[in-house]
């Protein structure tokens, strides 16, 4: 690996100590990640807009503030990305729509606004799929983001720019969106950390919705440190946020290394571990194996609420999201993607009453979860029951056969849920382990993923960029 190499997939915590002794600058840091963004994101597709003036720009001040003692943060000088449906002041927020192409918001959202004061350097805003509105991050405006490791593949989504950019070394940190899975498919997809917080843990003002009830804002990163570290700056209560919850922060990087012992984990047979691909499976039952040799407790549990889940889950993500965009679907339904607008179209058509079902079951999943924690700490299963789709494959939305089928129930809960790397199926691609906790425990949802990280070494494989088209 070259020297610039090593420097592009530093974690946070190594930069830091490199920018405290002086081996290492915020500025070179930003070079690096630059040259890579303007060297491999033609083929990778990652960003729709790249801020190399405003990297330069905050990596100087980083330095200039590391150099006088007065860094505003442990993560001051550390390259971020933005996923580019959170408003950034002076930079447009297109959504990955062409409806708002030209937006240029003139205030930060609450998590960039957090990034900023914290030091982060910003290396530019994410591709995404349009309007967060579905799993592959496929978007026919901006180009389709690929997956790293297989550039013939899906990056997953929607959040899928922000992961492809971690995974391949164009910046340390980026947060995504979550509605129905939407940091840890991608994140499961390239093979990285994706941490879906609370609801209500982290300030949404200032991200453009997709579904108001079910939207979580959270970190990506190629460990679970950097993403506990994240989370300890992005979290937090805010005011003008009304879904911002008000419950303290913690250092959710504290207590990172205290163990598997004594922790009681659940494994959720039934939805969860049925139609896996093999190699997933296997790959989760390896890490089963390996928290039962650590001193977890490991257990069976039953969750009942079966495959009326996703139904619900799609009825309100539906309905809300067709009511987020009924303006914009009278008056300019050519601009969006065809695919796209069909989706949007149909939740308009959904009856009240099948609302009102959908979130009465929501309340039961909920309830349900809630006895859970009773028996055990966290819950273990697959991200994903398959690796990255191909390029142009075709996704679904029927509920035993949806890619993000095992990730939804934790939204209609609003729980902390992460996906981390578990190893690779035979065809070199990703496969990744999720962990779900208790609400606003996500300390224990990151101590048990640090655990199965500490144990591994999957997490430390870099894609070489592979397959996919030529510059």
């Amino acid at each position: 690996m070259t020297v610039a190499e090593s420097v592009a997939f530093a974690g946070a915590a190594e930069l830091e100590r490199g920018f405290v002794a002086g081996s290492l600058s915020p500025v070179e840091l930003a070079r690096v990640h630059l040259e890579r963004i303007e060297n491999l994101d033609p083929r990778l597709r990652a960003y729709i807009t790249p801020t190399p003036d405003r990297a330069r720009g905050d990596a100087s001040a980083a330095e200039q503030a590391l150099a006088s003692g007065r860094a505003p943060g442990p993560l001051a000088g550390v390259t971020l990305g933005l996923k580019d449906l959170i408003d950034t002041a002076a930079i447009r927020t297109t959504a990955g729509s062409r409806i708002l192409s030209g937006h240029v918001p003139t205030r930060d959202a609450a998590v960039a606004e957090r990034c900023r004061e914290g030091g982060l350097v910003l290396t530019g805003k994410h591709n995404l799929h349009e309007f967060a509105y579905g799993t592959t991050s496929n978007n026919l405006h901006y180009g389709a983001c690929r997956n790293p490791w297989n550039l013939d593949h899906v990056a997953g989504g929607s959040s899928g720019g922000g992961a492809a950019a971690v995974a391949a070394g164009l910046c340390t940190l980026a947060i995504g969106t979550d509605t129905g899975g939407s940091i840890r498919i991608p994140a499961s997809a390239c093979g990285i950390v994706g941490l879906k917080p609370t609801l209500g843990r982290v300030s949404r003002r200032g991200v453009f919705p997709l579904a108001w009830s079910l939207d979580h804002v959270g970190p990506l990163a190629r460990s679970v440190e950097d993403a506990a570290r994240l989370l300890s700056l992005i979290a937090g209560h805010d005011p003008e946020d009304p879904w911002s919850a008000k419950v303290a922060v913690e250092d959710f990087a504290a207590s990172l290394e205290d163990g598997a012992q004594g922790l009681r984990i659940g494994v959720p047979r039934h939805p969860f571990f049925e139609d896996l691909d093999p190699d997933v499976e296997a790959a989760v039952e390896g890490a089963l194996a390996m928290f039962a040799r650590v001193g977890a407790s490991v257990r069976e549990v039953r969750l009942d609420h079966g495959e009326h889940t996703y139904t619900a889950f799609h009825a309100i993500l539906a309905s809300e999201a067709g009511a987020i965009h009924q303006p914009w679907l009278r008056s300019r339904p050519q601009d969006y993607d065809e695919a796209i607008r069909q989706a949007l179209e149909l939740g308009l058509f959904i009856a009240a009453e099948d609302v009102v079902h959908a979130r009465r079951h929501q309340f039961r999943v909920r309830a349900e979860f809630e006895a859970l924690w009773n028996q055990v700490d966290v819950l273990v299963t697959p991200t994903l029951p398959h690796t990255a789709l191909a390029i142009g494959e075709p996704t679904s939305r029927e509920p035993g056969q949806a890619w993000n089928r095992l990730l939804v129930p934790f939204n209609l809960a609003g729980l902390p849920a992460i996906s981390i790397p578990c190893g690779f199926d035979r065809g070199a691609l990703p496969i990744g382990l999720q962990i779900a906790g208790r609400p606003f425990d996500e300390s224990t949802v990151l101590r048990v993923a640090r655990v199965y990280e500490r144990e591994t070494a999957w997490h430390q494989r870099k894609p070489a960029l592979s397959g996919g088209p030529t510059v």
